[in-house]
């Protein structure tokens, strides 16, 4: 299993940078996950439009989904479109997105899959298992499972015990870290500091912590000293490019 990060950046992209958007590969299949602002231009530096075999986004906020709509209009638009495209989201967070345009311009580029957090899914060779997390809409992390690899990622959460669940045993988690330290306290329930990140890392006894979704303007190498405090394991940041090979 092979992730490749397309963007970290939390509520807006940074100049030069993108919004959450991770490329997930295994046995030539190609998930994207949560496809946020500015993904798709790094998306298709390294694949073709009609090389994503699905897409699974965990909510609908537009740091999420918003570039499902360039992806689509980039297969839907052309002599030749591909089949469509497997889109599978918690209900009607994609409703806004796929508003954006004209009633049915885009309606043979996809088939919208809607799932209840909880549910378990078949995601080509993926197993994926979602759980509801906190956040300030319905948000669903989802541990994908591939062979013997294990990707547990979070979307947007404040700390729960299952995140913690949803993580168990995993080879690499990517978690949620808008803030290095300290969450303003209108936030607490809805996101995760870095120092939060690392404390149920630990606890979840995964392998291998990425933090992403860090705002712009935080600073990096803090957010994992923070995450450091608290769990012993290799940390990284998501930074548009970082590929991480599970097996």
């Amino acid at each position: 299993m092979l992730l490749t990060i397309l963007g970290g950046c939390g509520a807006w992209p940074g100049a030069g940078q993108a919004c959450s958007g991770y490329l997930v590969e295994h046995d030539g299949f190609r998930l994207l996950v949560d496809p946020g602002y500015a993904t798709v231009p790094r998306l298709l530096e390294r694949v073709a439009a009609d090389q994503i075999d699905a897409v699974f986004v965990s909510h609908g906020h537009p740091d999420h989904c918003a570039d499902l709509n360039p992806l689509l209009r980039a297969r839907a638009l052309r002599d030749d479109p591909p089949a469509p495209l497997p889109v599978y989201s918690p209900p009607g967070a994609l409703d806004a997105v796929l508003a954006l345009d004209r009633p049915g311009m885009l309606a043979d580029a996809y088939v919208l899959r809607e799932f209840t957090a909880g549910d378990r899914l078949g995601i080509g060779p993926f197993d994926a298992w979602t759980r509801l997390l906190p956040h300030s809409v319905p948000n669903a992390g989802v541990r994908l499972t591939a062979g013997d690899r294990v990707l547990a990622y979070t979307g947007d959460s404040g700390p729960s015990p299952d995140v913690v669940e949803l993580a168990r045993g995993a080879h690499l988690l990517l978690h949620e870290a808008t803030y290095a330290d300290r969450v303003p306290e209108g936030s607490q329930r809805h996101l995760s500091s870095a120092r939060e990140a690392g404390r149920q890392a630990k606890e979840a006894g995964v392998r291998h912590l990425v933090l992403t979704h860090l705002q712009p303007g935080t600073d990096a190498v803090a957010a994992q000293a923070a995450a450091g405090a608290g769990y012993d394991g290799e940390i990284g940041v998501a930074v548009s490019g970082l590929a991480v090979d599970l097996s």
